[in-house]
């Protein structure tokens, strides 16, 4: 019976402890699929200026490229296939809106800044446009990183601390 318990306890431990590593996870999540989003507008700015390449073939390299982050790679990929049922902008906030990422609304609402112009003006307009995300996105990848560093060891520490109180009382 004893043996049961104890498994239990370290059961409980294990699972407060998991759980607050998962959400520490989120935050560092949130700075690396920034900092991919970023890199990503640096090719989509490049091929617009070189290449001329329509935006749906754009976000579809920038899908292949980013397939290390599922999150970014998909976000791409979805604006692509929603690219065949609207335009550029509506497919882009679609995409944004319906890819499940660890951004905060704040990083999504940058990104949707894009929309605006995206597909509607000449490749300098998108250009600057996207310059222009590229400037916020920066003031977002520092909040990030603060939020990370104030955060991260707070959850994980306090998920082992909540296991091993919970596993305290129940002995």
């Amino acid at each position: 019976m004893e043996l049961i318990k104890y498994i239990g306890l370290a059961l409980i431990l294990g699972s407060c402890s998991y759980i607050g590593i998962l959400i520490s996870k989120k935050y560092a999540n949130r700075v690396k699929e920034l900092k991919e989003i970023k890199s990503a507008l640096n090719i989509f700015i490049t091929k617009i200026k070189y290449t001329y390449e329509p935006i749906p073939k754009i976000f579809e390299e920038i899908s292949d490229k980013t397939k290390e982050n599922k999150n970014v790679s998909n976000i791409f990929k979805n604006a692509c296939k929603d690219m065949q049922e609207y335009e550029a902008g509506e497919a882009w906030n679609r995409s944004l809106e319906n890819t499940s990422t660890n951004m905060k609304k704040e990083d999504i609402e940058v990104l949707k800044g894009l929309s605006k112009l995206l597909g509607r003006v000449d490749a300098e307009g998108q250009v600057r446009e996207v310059e222009l995300v590229d400037n916020f996105l920066n003031t977002q990848i520092e909040e990030a990183e603060k939020e990370r560093i104030k955060n991260e060891k707070m959850y994980r520490t306090l998920g082992i601390s909540i296991g091993v109180a919970i596993t305290v009382i129940l002995i």
